[in-house]
């Protein structure tokens, strides 16, 4: 009796192990890809503030913002994922100042394909020279 129930089960490993994968790699695949999508937001945030704070320092201007925004990307990120890259004037909190946009595109697991659409910004209120 005891042999009749172990030759009943034999191949039971191997469609258990299929039916858990089943539901553990998409979830391990998720998990991947979430944090992808943090990591490049979180990177082409701060990228993007420091490109703005760059801008906004006494004697620069808004494509020395970009150069730096790019400077930081490439040492950080695969220049794939950048779509957009802009420093321009605008008013942040009613003072002249400067904001980066940053766009980029996070395919699945960084390899291509349909993806997240990333968009952020960074903002530096501009520094005015102060004669002697």
């Amino acid at each position: 009796m005891l042999r009749r129930a172990r030759a009943e089960e034999r191949g039971a490993a191997v469609v258990d192990f299929v039916l858990v994968l089943l539901v553990l790699l998409p979830l391990v695949i998720g998990i991947l890809q979430l944090a992808l999508v943090l990591h490049v937001r979180n990177t082409l945030a701060s990228a993007a503030a420091e490109g703005a704070r760059h801008a906004a320092v006494a004697g620069s201007s808004g494509p020395a913002g970009e150069a730096k925004v790019q400077e930081l990307v490439n040492g950080a990120l695969s220049q794939e994922f950048v779509r957009s890259v802009s420093v321009r004037p605008a008013a942040v909190g009613g003072a002249p100042g400067y904001e980066a946009v940053v766009e980029a595109d996070v395919g699945l697991l960084g390899f291509g394909g349909a993806g997240v659409h990333v968009r952020v910004t960074g903002h530096a209120v501009a520094e005015q020279a102060v004669a002697p």
